[in-house]
């Protein structure tokens, strides 16, 4: 198969089909493109193939945009397309090799759907518990992970000794670790 670009269809297609989705739909859409993809390519075995079923996944979710209740989970929704897509293909390409019967496809799906969930939540988890920190330490957090950043180039730019600069890294990740696995309590997930 041959792999096919996993992005947005064009707008003539979807002004043909009905209308032009809204904001908050192309936002959600364009945000889950990465999970869905991690959502398939275990269901399919291979990145090709998973190429080829986010993209028709891709299509069905656009083209069924007014169907899609805002404020609902579009995750779950688009993951529930997804699966549909991943059957099809399947059906499709039954002359390949294939490893898993449909049950077994269906326990690997609800397990990567579980998996996706759980790092939804972590991640957001996360990105709540970076907020609520001092200006200062949010500031060094982000500085180390900048792309190509370290502890002694963050050090080097702040004027710090790298020794300083580590101790302040490792004492805002326990704060951070801590305040993530209290949200996944509070929210009943896992740590």
């Amino acid at each position: 198969m041959a792999s096919k670009n996993t992005t947005a269809p064009d707008m003539e297609e979807a002004t043909a089909a009905g209308g032009v989705p809204n904001q908050n739909f192309i936002r959600s859409f364009t945000q889950a493109q990465r999970a869905l993809y991690l959502y398939v390519l275990p269901l399919v075995g291979n990145p090709s193939d998973a190429d080829e079923v986010l993209q028709e996944t891709n299509l069905v979710i656009w083209n069924k945009w007014d169907q899609f209740e805002e404020g609902t989970n579009f995750l779950a929704w688009g993951r529930a397309i997804a699966r549909l897509e991943v059957f099809r293909f399947r059906r499709t390409y039954n002359n390949k090799v294939t490893f898993l019967d449909d049950s077994m496809l269906d326990l690997v799906a609800k397990r990567a759907e579980a998996i996706s969930e759980m790092t939804e939540m972590r991640q957001e988890a996360l990105s709540d518990c970076v907020s609520q920190l001092r200006e200062k330490d949010r500031q060094l957090i982000e500085m180390r992970y900048q792309p190509g950043a370290n502890g002694d180039k963050v050090a080097e730019k702040l004027g710090r000794p790298a020794n300083s600069v580590y101790q302040s890294l490792s004492r805002i990740r326990r704060v951070l670790v801590e305040c993530v696995q209290h949200r996944l309590a509070e929210a009943g997930g896992a740590s």
